[in-house]
């Protein structure tokens, strides 16, 4: 009797099916009722038990980042092969006995509120696997500990990057956020028609927030304070950007007129270009267990660990996190979770 299995795969280009099957179905992102149907799937994970799980959450996550669904028959002598294909493609598996399945059959969730098998694993890409041990490595030598269930990041084969010109846009509009409210800060506001002939395509960049932020005769105190923060952010740009080749420990606040002297001389309106996915996402592996680190810290009332600044670890995970397009979420729209 074959087996219906619905495969929900997240990398970019599916491998070949290359084992014995029979196609049903085959969706991307281009359905438009696919992401109701991830929405929906997301949903039926969530509602297999009363409170929420590490293990529920992370395969819900994986659902909201698939990018081709599929179902297939395959017959029961030929699931070993569907296996290693459903590895490469990244997949979670859907049965008809309403489990779901990592790639080697293990059962990630039960319809009914039952603890998963012990040795399912919520897949991820093996060059994930290997960054998350080279994060956890060089944190062991800077004697920062993170848990190690914490998973991965995307992998290459999984991620679509920014495009250059949009994140030299993106660090031309931080730039005159910080800049102006770093002058607010400082009781001495500079007018934006000054900031418009330094910077004018800062302002062809700027998100809704940030508008508003620059309309206001008198911003919020807290606002100007989180724009003042926005160098680090832009700093990370700079980096992703490649008019800095040091991504040091976030110890320290970055050198502000360091910073602008790069925007002044760089060639980010001409021709911009971005660092590799691996660098991006090397980056973005440390930074998500550094930020976990300083998380924990705060929850145990110690300071940060290895002196670090929550400040400039959050806002070089929030950068990071947009230039993957994290949940493909806009500028103001971003979350850094942990």
């Amino acid at each position: 009797m074959t087996i219906l299995v619905n495969a929900y795969c997240t990398t970019r280009e599916l491998p070949p099916l290359d084992f014995p099957h029979s196609l049903t179905s085959l969706r991307d992102l281009n359905d438009a009722e696919l992401p109701e149907h991830l929405d929906g799937f997301a949903g039926y994970v969530a509602s297999r038990g009363e409170v929420m799980t590490q293990n529920r959450y992370h395969v819900i996550r994986h659902v909201l980042r698939v990018q081709h669904h599929l179902s297939l028959q395959v017959e029961p002598e030929h699931m070993d092969d569907f296996a290693g294909w459903a590895s490469r493609a990244n997949a979670v598996v859907f049965l008809p006995d309403g489990t779901i399945r990592d790639p080697a059959g293990a059962v990630l969730v039960y319809p009914t509120d039952v603890e998963p098998d012990g040795d399912a694993q919520v897949p991820f890409p093996q060059d994930a696997h290997a960054r998350k041990a080279a994060s956890m490595e060089r944190l062991e030598a800077l004697e920062i500990e993170v848990a190690p269930s914490l998973p991965p990041v995307l992998g290459v084969g999984e991620v679509e990057l920014r495009q250059p010109i949009d994140v030299a846009r993106r660090a031309f509009g931080l730039c005159v956020v910080a800049n102006r409210a770093e002058s607010l800060n400082h009781g001495a506001p500079l007018p934006l028609e000054t900031l418009r002939e330094q910077a004018p395509q800062g302002f062809l960049a700027l998100s809704p927030r940030e508008t508003a932020f620059l309309a206001a005769a008198a911003p919020d105190p807290q606002e100007v304070v989180q724009s003042v923060w926005r160098y680090e952010a832009l700093f990370l740009l700079q980096w992703a950007l490649g008019l800095t080749d040091e991504l040091p420990l976030p110890t320290e606040i970055c050198d502000v007129p360091a910073l602008h002297e790069r925007m002044r001389t760089s060639e980010l309106s001409s021709a911009p270009s971005l660092r590799s996915a691996d660098e991006i996402l090397t980056a973005l592996d440390f930074h998500v267990r550094l930020h976990w680190a300083v998380r924990q810290a705060r929850l145990d009332e110690k300071d940060p660990p290895g002196n670090l600044s929550p400040g400039v670890v959050l806002e070089r995970h929030y950068a990071l996190n947009w230039l993957i397009r994290f949940e493909d979420a806009e500028w103001d729209e971003v979350d850094v979770p942990t």
